[in-house]
């Protein structure tokens, strides 16, 4: 599946700083992949019209059963706020049995710098998932 692309459900303010949420997902079999597709499109769905959200996108990897998101918000309190909401909520419960593994990471930025490039979101996925390793 290619990359939903970078969508800006509320433009960000010039001068604001947005804070950064990128995730990886691994789900445990490919069995799982399907009904954890679907979920997360709808989770895409509910992200389009969050208070706070100034963008988001989203990669699917079938195949090797991994979802990474990337997300910019006009603060933690908004995107927690997000995470709480339904169907977010109810989505990230239910799945939380076929997870293998999940990494998430967190940083600022000013506006200015939107959309964030893939590239330094799994480069910071990947740093993030190897601290939590070390940490263990």
């Amino acid at each position: 599946m290619p990359t939903l692309p970078w969508t800006t459900p509320h433009a960000a303010p010039p001068h604001a700083r947005a804070v950064v949420m990128a995730s990886r997902f691994e789900v445990r079999s490919l069995r799982d992949v399907p009904r954890f597709f679907w979920k997360s499109l709808a989770a895409w769905r509910q992200v389009r019209s969050a208070p706070g959200a100034y963008g988001a996108s989203l990669i699917a990897r079938p195949t090797q059963r991994v979802f990474y998101t990337l997300s910019a918000w006009e603060s933690r309190e908004a995107l927690y706020a997000y995470a709480r909401a339904e169907p977010h909520r109810g989505i990230m419960t239910g799945l939380r049995a076929t997870m293998r593994v999940s990494t998430f990471t967190f940083w600022e930025v000013p506006a200015t710098e939107l959309p964030i490039g893939w590239d330094d979101a799994k480069r910071r996925i990947a740093d993030q998932a190897r601290n939590d390793e070390a940490s263990v």
